[in-house]
Formats: structure tokens, C-alpha cells, sequence
């Protein structure tokens, strides 16, 4: 393929900033990436941009809390130890480093350190292969000591940023494979290809790190998901490079019409139609500037919560040490040491040859950090917002910088914290009401078609609600249908007819939640509080039936393990068994769920053997620093022996210790013509609310706004 082909399709696949594609998903480059002019498949690491305010040169960061983040000079040094550490030493070229984040400090370690002590000892660790043969490293950055760790037994690590980038262009030094392109009538000028993660079918599959590739015509929309050369699947050895397979299923059926399929508002702006006028500009304005405060890069406060927050490259958004104070007495109280997105689920039901496999893991298999992209200004966040950098490292261990990857902001959307007003009929003048304002600290990932935007929000009143919400573009199925009536009666489309010879494959998203919770400290317990229907004795009332509350304490890992279920009610709460309020009540946090969804898979079906963390919709396991990975520290073409449902099977004991709350938030998408071309944002939640922890309403501070408070703003034009 030459230069020029591959020139005209990057312009296609950059917006403002540079997309590569990959798998299921794109990855953008953080700053500068530097393409070798001799080789289209090359990729050099970039190097750390310099050109921005002083404040955000990474360059010198020095850690100050023991779970920040590797600094740049850190991750220098551990790449230096990495190199000269035997056998690597022997053959440097020959060692891929698919992760290279902090070694965090053991929980009791952090959880006794203090602002202002000395710092615990500074560690990475390295999840590597080196001559195919896979190493996971804890480095000591102050001795240079290495010491290896278990490896998995099945399953490779996340892809490195060079296997998701050289992965699509592999297939094009294949004759077959052009000559496969051509017969399908696509310039080669226009193709854009994917490479998407297989799971694990079999033992034919084993041995080597397989992907297959797959393709769209990119001519003429921006938009190149909607024109899938179908059927078309080309196996590919990722390490080599070389194709294992071409398969095409897909000879007559037509690729769909790039009409209508751009959704760029440059393009799309003079296409509105006369009648619809679109809403004028809001934005939230704080004349004061926000309430909360960000120091040492990390540690964040507002209205009495603080935390830690940092970008990770496999998790996204990492919250740490979280506490608010208590408005009674003014002491800072335990909520949650970690929470994290753990991992992300989304299995397509599709069983034909060119979708079955189309199971994806997104953070165990790509990196969901590594797929966040800078949020813009005024539209991913408000204007008032603080944004924070994730430093990360490509395959040869070299630091690059991922811009505006995290906001932090204040909102209001007209809610109300609290209110009550008296009526008439007590002649009381009672007419109080509070805003409701909240702190969000938010990412979005950009995962080819897909973008996932997740929000941690806080609350004045205690509660923290975890937020998902879907928008981007679906993955398509070529069909050579055009209207509903041309489908055969009894024929299983597996989708939805979206446009002329376009189908939107049903499918699921999982988002699974590792919440290591601390209510008030580590030793926490997890109650099911069921309600049931109990009758009235014959004669006690005129009511024959009311709900009763009963409070089971799960003493084991299995007795735990919820599957919701609407017609048998439960609150679920994590409650300190050792600190009660001045009325005997344990203090606790509840998880309160909203609108989510199950796995309907059979569970021996092989990707539910692998996501089989998705089973439940609640899991509590004993706290464990080598159990974060709800499929697995190696997902990548594992078997699903290391997940979260292995690890609960133990069936350990759980009461009065410290425990992980596992919740999976879960969609059912069918898919219709609305999400044509481009998908409206859909969005669940749910919450982790206070429970007896506070001796009262904890927001009846919270003052009242006033006119004077508040800017007047005068509109530069009316309606």
C-alpha cells in the first residue's frame, strides 16, 4: 500500500485530532504522533508535548501521595531497571511492555500515612512478554530489586498501543487480501479496517496472540461504520503479522450508501430544516469561581468530601481515600478506599461466522484509560471545569502525556437538594427550598464506534452516584435488504433494519464497578434487608396486608451474590459493625439501583464463561490487592479461569471484614432507526447512598440562593 493511500485515509480519520483505528475500537494519539515516512505500519513513541503552561508540564512532577500516579521521571527510571534487568538485558528489542503503572503501597500502609510524612517506598509494576513468554514485575524505584509476580494461566495482556495501530494495516501487504478488496469493488484508497479481539473459541486458537481484522469503504462520509464490506474476516498472527485466514462470506451483498451518514456539524449544519430552531447557548456561571479545590495534582476537596483522583490507563478514572466530613461533629469520616470501572462487557448476538466472536472485554483487551479522549471544552464539560492529564507508556516503556482526560466540575440542572413549603391551612409563612449542586468528575472513551462517558458524582447529602452513558456510532451488518417486507418471514435479521442494506445488531454492555467500600473503616459487613408481603391477623385491621423489613447478614461470599429481581425487593447495605449512631443503628452506605439489565447468555456459552463476572448483579469478596480485575489481570484470549466469579466461588468468609462491593450496571440495546447515523446519548446509574451514617439530614446547612448572589445577565439578542 503506498504512502499516499495511507495519507488520504488518516484525513478521513481525523477530526481535529488524529484517530488510529483499531480493533473495536480507535485510539487517539496523545500529542505529536510522529508516523515513520518509510513505513506506514512504524510507530515511535511520542514524545512528552512541552507546549503548554507550566502547570501542566508533566515533565517535573514529583509524587506527593502514596497512590499517585507514576510521574514521568519515574517511569524513565523503572524503563531504565526494566532494560538492564536480566534475562531482557540479552535483547532489549525483544521485551513489549503492555503496562507499566504504580505498585501500589499495601492498604494498611496508605490508609496510616499522613500529609507531610515521608513518603512509602516508591514501586512500579510491569506486565510484560519478552520473547513471547509473559512477565509480570513489581520494581523497586529507590533499590532497582525486581521481583516477579504469579502470571495467569491462560490469556495474554492488554494490547499495546503498537498492536492496536499496526494490527489494520498488516492485511494490506497480503495479496489475497487486496485482491479479495478489489473483487468487492472498493478502492484500497478508501478501506478502513478494524481489528477486533476473537475471545476464545477452542484450542485452535491457542499458542499464539490472534486478532481478526475487518472492513469499511471510507468513501465519501467520515462516517465509514455504515459502509461494512460484510462478511469479509481475515484472521491475523499479531506478533508476525501474518494472515492466517481470509474468509468471505459476504460476496453479494452490497455496501450501504454513504448518504446521509455524516455527522459533522459541518456538514450536517445546512441540512436542518426551516422550521426547527435550535436551542440558544447555556452555560452555568459562577461568579465566585467553583467550590472545590484541586492540590498536589490529585487530592480534591468540596463541600466537605475529599478524595484522591487519577487517570489510569486500563481503568479510566481511579478514586482513592475517599471521606466527607461529618456536619455534626466536623470529623472526617471513611467512605471508600478505591472505586473503579473494572471491566466493560459488550457481547454482540450475532452467531454467524463474521459477528459471533464480537464479545468484547473493552478495558481488559484495549485499555479503557488508553481509549479516553481529551474532552472538549464547553461541550464534554462545562467552562468553569478543572481538566487532568493520565501519563501512560507505549510499548518500548517511553512516558507520553494524555490531555484533558478527567474534568472536574460543578452542576446544577434546576434540582432541588431539598425543600418544603407549608400550606395554607397552618398559616405558617414556610417557603424553603435548596439547590441542588453537585461535583462530577468525568471521562469519556472513544472506543471506535462506541464512546462511553462515566461520571463519579458527589452529593452535598452524602450519596455518590456512578453514572454511564452510551452515545457514538453502532456497529452495523451489510445486508441486501432495503425495506422490511424484503426479509423472508422466519428469517432472524439478528437486528433491526436501519436504513437501505444497514442492520443495528442487538447487543449488551456490562459495566462492572470494583468498590473496595470503608465505611467508617475497614470492617464492614453486608446486609440483604428483604421485603416481604405479610398479612394482617383475622380482625387486628381493616388493611389485610403490609411490607416488612428483614435484615439477613451474609456471613459468606455466596450469600452475597444478588441477581435483581423487581418483585422481590431488597435494600443492600455495607454497614461498619463496630460504630453505631446515638440510636443503635449500624452506619452504613446502601447501593440503590436504577434502571440495568442481566446477561441472558447461557452460562456455559464461551463468552459468558469468560464474562461470567456479569452473572450477578452484586458480588462481595474479602478485600484482596491482586483481585481488581473482574475478568482477569490477562483477558486477552483467556479461557475465564481468573475472574470474579472464580474468585467468589471460594465462598470465603465476608462478615465483619474488609470487603469489595462488585455492582455490574448493565444495557439491553436493540437497536432503531433514532440511533441512525449516529446514537443519542442513553444513559444508568446507580447510587451508593448514606444509611444511617449520619445522625441527621446532613444538608440542612446548605444555604439558600439569593438575587444578590448571582450574576444578571443581559441576552446579546431575543427571540
Amino acid at each position: 500500500m503506498d504512502y499516499s493511500s495511507l495519507k488520504r485515509f488518516l484525513l478521513l480519520a481525523t477530526g481535529t485530532f488524529l484517530l488510529l483505528l483499531f480493533a473495536h475500537f480507535s485510539f487517539h494519539l496523545p500529542s505529536n504522533p510522529p508516523f515513520s515516512r518509510s513505513s506506514p505500519f512504524l510507530f515511535h513513541s511520542p514524545s512528552v508535548n512541552t507546549a503548554k503552561p507550566a502547570s501542566r508540564n508533566h515533565e517535573t512532577d514529583i509524587a506527593s501521595h502514596p497512590l499517585d500516579p507514576l510521574t514521568i521521571q519515574e517511569i524513565n527510571i523503572a524503563r531504565s531497571i526494566l532494560l538492564s534487568y536480566s534475562p531482557f538485558s540479552s535483547s532489549p528489542s525483544s521485551l513489549t511492555i503492555h503496562s507499566l503503572s504504580l505498585d501500589e503501597p499495601d492498604k494498611p500502609v496508605v490508609r496510616s500515612w499522613k500529609p507531610g510524612n515521608t513518603l512509602p517506598a516508591r514501586k512500579a509494576v510491569a506486565v510484560t512478554r519478552y520473547k513471547d513468554k509473559p512477565y509480570v514485575l513489581s520494581i523497586d524505584l529507590s533499590t532497582k530489586e525486581v521481583v516477579q509476580l504469579p502470571v495467569p494461566d491462560s490469556g495474554y495482556p492488554t494490547m499495546t498501543i503498537e498492536d492496536m495501530m499496526s494490527a489494520p494495516w498488516a492485511p494490506f501487504s497480503d495479496k489475497a487480501f487486496n485482491a479479495t478488496i478489489t473483487a468487492r469493488g472498493v478502492r484500497m484508497s478508501d478501506v478502513a479496517c478494524l481489528p477486533i479481539s476473537l475471545g476464545w473459541y477452542g484450542q485452535t486458537e491457542e499458542g499464539r496472540r490472534l486478532i481478526k481484522i475487518q472492513c469499511y469503504s471510507a468513501e465519501g462520509t467520515a462516517n465509514f461504520y455504515m459502509r461494512p464490506i460484510e462478511g469479509l474476516t481475515v484472521l491475523l498472527d499479531m506478533d508476525t503479522k501474518e494472515v492466517v485466514e481470509i474468509t468471505d462470506k459476504g460476496n453479494g451483498i452490497p455496501i450501504p450508501s454513504s448518504t446521509n451518514t455524516d455527522y459533522r456539524y459541518a456538514v450536517t449544519k445546512n441540512n436542518r430544516a426551516a422550521w426547527l430552531k435550535a436551542p440558544n447557548p447555556i452555560s452555568l456561571e459562577q461568579p465566585s469561581g467553583p467550590s472545590f479545590t484541586v492540590s498536589e495534582g490529585h487530592q480534591v476537596k468540596w463541600a466537605g468530601w475529599d478524595f484522591h483522583i487519577k487517570a489510569d490507563a486500563r481503568a479510566g478514572i481511579i478514586i482513592s481515600g475517599l471521606g466527607i466530613i461529618d456536619p455534626e461533629t466536623g470529623t472526617r469520616r471513611e467512605v471508600m478506599y478505591k472505586g473503579f470501572v473494572s471491566e466493560l462487557f459488550v457481547p454482540y448476538m450475532d452467531p454467524t461466522n463474521a459477528w459471533y466472536f464480537k464479545t468484547y472485554m473493552d478495558a481488559g483487551e484495549y485499555g479503557f484509560g488508553l481509549q479516553a479522549m481529551p474532552l472538549v471544552p464547553l461541550n464534554d464539560c462545562p467552562r468553569n471545569a478543572y481538566y487532568l492529564d493520565g501519563v501512560f507508556v507505549t510499548a518500548d516503556g517511553k512516558p507520553y502525556v494524555r490531555e484533558n482526560m478527567i474534568c472536574l466540575f460543578e452542576k446544577y440542572s434546576g434540582d432541588i437538594a431539598w425543600r418544603h413549603s407549608e400550606c395554607p391551612i397552618t398559616d405558617m409563612e414556610i417557603k424553603e427550598a435548596r439547590p441542588k449542586v453537585t461535583l462530577v468528575a468525568r471521562m469519556s472513551a472513544s472506543v471506535a464506534n462506541y464512546d462511553y462517558i462515566v461520571d463519579w458524582e458527589f452529593q452535598t447529602d452524602g450519596l455518590i452516584r456512578m453514572k454511564v452513558a452510551l452515545s457514538g456510532i453502532l456497529m452495523v451488518k451489510g445486508t441486501s435488504y432495503t425495506h422490511t417486507k424484503d426479509v423472508p418471514s422466519g428469517e432472524d435479521m439478528y437486528g433491526t433494519l436501519l436504513s437501505e442494506n444497514v442492520i443495528g445488531v442487538i447487543h449488551d454492555h456490562f459495566i462492572t464497578f470494583r468498590l473496595d467500600m470503608d465505611v467508617d473503616g475497614p470492617a464492614n459487613s453486608f446486609a440483604r434487608v428483604k421485603l416481604t408481603r405479610q398479612a394482617t391477623a383475622s380482625g387486628e385491621s381493616p388493611r389485610t396486608s403490609f411490607l416488612k423489613a428483614t435484615c439477613h447478614v451474609a456471613a459468606t461470599e455466596k450469600e452475597a451474590q444478588v441477581k435483581l429481581a423487581l418483585y422481590k425487593p431488597e435494600e443492600f447495605h455495607v454497614y461498619n459493625t463496630e460504630k453505631t449512631t446515638r440510636v443503635g443503628n449500624p452506619t452504613g452506605y446502601k447501593v440503590v439501583s436504577t434502571g440495568t439489565a442481566a446477561s441472558m447468555l447461557d452460562p456455559n456459552d464461551p463468552p459468558q464463561l469468560r464474562g461470567a463476572f456479569t452473572n450477578n448483579q452484586i458480588w462481595i469478596t474479602p478485600y484482596n490487592k491482586s483481585e481488581e480485575w473482574a475478568g482477569g489481570l490477562f483477558v486477552y484470549q483467556s479461557k475465564g479461569e481468573d475472574t470474579l466469579s472464580v474468585w467468589a466461588d471460594r465462598n470465603r468468609p465476608i462478615e465483619n471484614k474488609d470487603i469489595v462491593l462488585w455492582y455490574t450496571l448493565g444495557f439491553h440495546h436493540v437497536p432503531c432507526q433514532e440511533d441512525f447515523p449516529i446514537m443519542p446519548t442513553v444513559s444508568s446509574s446507580f447510587d451508593l447512598k448514606p444509611v444511617n451514617f449520619f445522625e441527621k439530614n446532613p444538608v440542612l446547612w446548605l444555604p439558600p440562593n439569593q438575587e444578590k448572589d448571582l450574576p444578571v445577565c443581559t441576552a446579546t439578542a431575543t427571540a
